[in-house]
């Protein structure tokens, strides 16, 4: 997968190539262990069980999303003749009107849940969740370097889009910042543990397995298991509604119902298109920084 993704990048977007490299982690985390056997082993009924629990998880336009991009692996996989059969040719995606987790905010006592559960690190890419917006990946990977406490601004280049985001730091993200152990070297990760999960992997998809675990620790929704043939009880596709992402949507909901004008708010989220790329460059340096005081204070 990874030589494919490679062969991939000259070719496409990317912001195609992160949808790419997204579906088919949360492929290789649906295989688990056999992650690391060979290509051959997989199956038909392997990529049928995949897309039937995605298809728990998420709509069913993003079930085949997902879908697609696996299907496209295995063609490419085929014509390379490095496997002597398609095992996801003949697969179908699912039909809209599929049974699927409705994505929501969190609840702020939700927020406090997970919080007072998660351990310092986790709590510390909870809150920049919450208080800049931006995805599980983005946050893992920064570093100090991103962060300017003079000028009260975190900067950093979006792995989706390559947007160069310039965001003002709240104040309950800069008290934690301020609380953490300082470094020399302004390469050192903020987020040490997630950050090698994403070097080594290229991905965040471990990360968010292990955040849905940390979701159930707080009693918020049942932990699943690391290979399901799909079949789930209706109260997990409920709370499957939830997940790191679910913080970008907490911020938006909390900006809006804060009223804040809604082209700052998507200014600040960093919502993807050209359209809103402009809004943010319109916007001045001292409304971002008002929006961003808004958010509430769970410290």
């Amino acid at each position: 997968m990874a030589s494919w993704l490679a062969t991939k990048k000259p070719e496409t977007a990317p912001a195609t190539l992160y949808f790419y490299r997204n579906s088919l982690g949360k492929f290789l985390d649906f295989l688990g262990p056999r992650a690391d056997h060979q290509i051959t082993e997989v199956t038909k009924e392997d990529v049928i069980a995949f897309r039937n629990r995605v298809s728990t998880q998420v709509s069913a336009k993003t079930t085949n999303h997902d879908l697609r991009a696996v299907k496209s692996f295995f063609k490419s996989a085929r014509e390379g003749d490095a496997i002597p059969e398609d095992p996801a040719a003949a697969v179908k995606g699912v039909q809209k009107g599929a049974a699927a987790a409705k994505k929501r905010a969190f609840t702020l006592d939700e927020l406090r849940a997970v919080l007072d559960a998660a351990d310092p690190e986790w709590k510390g890419m909870i809150l920049f969740g919450l208080y800049t917006g931006q995805r599980l990946a983005d946050i893992a990977t920064m570093r100090w370097s991103n962060v300017d406490l003079v000028k009260g601004e975190i900067r950093l280049t979006t792995r989706k889009t390559d947007k160069v985001m310039i965001l003002p730091i709240a104040p309950p993200l800069r008290r934690y910042l301020e609380a953490l152990p300082s470094s020399d070297d302004v390469n050192t990760p903020l987020h040490p543990r997630a950050f090698a999960v994403v070097e080594r992997h290229g991905k965040s998809g471990g990360l968010s397995r292990q955040f849905i675990d940390l979701l159930a620790q707080a009693g918020i929704r049942e932990k699943q298991a690391h290979r399901s043939r799909g079949i789930g009880r209706s109260a997990q596709r409920r709370a499957a509604g939830l997940s790191f992402h679910s913080l970008r949507r907490t911020a938006t909901t909390l900006l809006h119902e804060a009223g804040v004008p809604a082209a700052v708010v998507q200014s600040l989220i960093g919502h993807d298109s050209e359209e809103v790329h402009q809004l943010y460059v319109a916007v001045g340096k001292e409304a971002l920084a008002s929006a961003a005081a808004t958010l509430p204070d769970l410290g």
